[in-house]
């Protein structure tokens, strides 16, 4: 009897420490070390839209861990909002939050909700520290890990998923993911370093129409440095010192850009009203098109190479805040070396990674030109 009793002790302080986790050491993309019990039970997203990786992740329910995140995926991304929730019903429940960065976080309800981590977004950081809620957060035991997929996304993706995965305990998926996603990368450096072709000037609007002003676009990183990888020039790159920034008409006019991607994303939550591009999923390609055309009479672009030989088109906003990159790089290197890249297929791609690694279905939406036959 007691033989029993002690084994059954055993077992039970076994199955606990199993629940609780192990406790680890997350080195994060801001060059901390954290301590945290892994894998997490509880979590709180700083920003709805890192879905697009935990879904990788966690497929069988990305949100099972999830006890609150920020309201940023319905609004920007009503496409895929729609379709998880259309899966995962119960998502519409989980608690929201504002955002670190513009210091609306609610820290009284984040410590209620009793999350073993709290993962944010790189750029959230300087708010989070000049507050001390990054303090206050581990004052309470509540550790914070920092990912990016925004800032610098091909330095920071790789990371993020490794950290995400180590979180959850989904290394082997995380892995999965990133062996697909440098093979598709791989094709498209390779290639570019092969061939050497000669590098068109490309103008990259961020979120066309999302507002008056001409014209919001890339430095150096993010989409600045996918149409670099993609064997282009991106001529914001020579203009803008930082991530994001501005082009005068001007500016642009004396660039003559051979080639021209606008941004877009279905943004009637943040711009009712506004001449935005929809694009993501199930979006409406026609009305897409048809914005994507209006915005192209603008006088910076009128004139422009790109619209006089017809090489305009758009992409998916939220490329530049997703481990998905890779499939924008390769539709922005097949319009921009339409011979080079003949046999890749991006809407493909982007399939398979739905097929492979996503719980909810492909839906078409991400890719857009004013010449059907450019985009596949």
């Amino acid at each position: 009897m007691v033989r029993r009793i002690v084994t059954a002790l055993l077992v039970w302080v076994s199955a606990t420490s199993a629940f609780a986790g192990e406790e680890v050491v997350i080195h994060d993309v801001a060059g901390r070390d954290v301590t945290v019990n892994a894998p997490v039970e509880r979590l709180i997203l700083g920003e709805g839209r890192m879905t697009y990786a935990l879904a990788m992740l966690d497929q069988d329910n990305p949100f099972k861990r999830v006890v609150g995140w920020r309201d940023d995926l319905e609004k920007a991304d009503p496409g895929s909002w729609a379709l998880y929730k259309k899966r995962y019903p119960e998502i519409t429940k989980i608690p929201t939050f504002g955002g670190f960065k513009e210091g609306t976080f609610d820290i009284e309800q984040a410590v209620t909700l009793d999350p073993d981590v709290v993962v944010m977004n790189i750029e959230a950081q300087q708010a989070t520290e000049d507050s001390g809620l990054d303090k206050k957060l581990a004052a309470v035991g509540i550790p914070v890990v920092y990912v990016d997929f925004r800032a610098h996304p091909m330095v920071n993706t790789e990371p993020s998923m490794n950290i995400l995965g180590e979180l959850t305990g989904e290394q082997k998926n995380a892995q999965a993911f990133l062996d697909f996603r440098q093979k598709h990368l791989d094709t498209v450096t390779q290639r570019i370093e092969d061939a050497s072709p000669k590098r068109p000037d490309v103008f990259i609007e961020r979120a066309a129409g999302y507002t008056e002003e001409c014209c919001m676009s890339f430095g150096n990183a993010n989409f600045g440095e996918m149409v670099e990888l993609a064997g282009g020039h991106n001529i914001a790159g020579d203009i803008i010192p930082g991530t994001f920034g501005t082009l005068n008409p001007e500016q642009i006019i004396a660039s003559n850009p051979s080639q021209y991607i606008a941004t877009g994303g279905e943004w009637s939550g943040y711009m009712p009203g506004g001449q935005w591009i929809p694009m993501g999923p199930n979006s409406d390609q026609t009305e897409a098109l048809s914005r994507l055309e209006s915005l192209l009479k603008r006088p910076a672009l009128a004139q422009a190479d790109a619209v006089t030989e017809g090489h305009t088109h758009a992409i998916w906003h939220q490329f530049y805040n997703s481990p998905y990159q890779f499939a924008a790089i390769e539709q922005i290197a097949k319009w921009i070396h339409p011979e080079l890249f003949k046999d890749i297929d991006p809407s493909a791609t982007m399939r398979e990674l739905h097929e492979r690694f996503l719980p909810i279905d492909y839906a078409p939406g991400y890719f857009l030109s004013t010449t059907d036959n450019e985009t596949q």
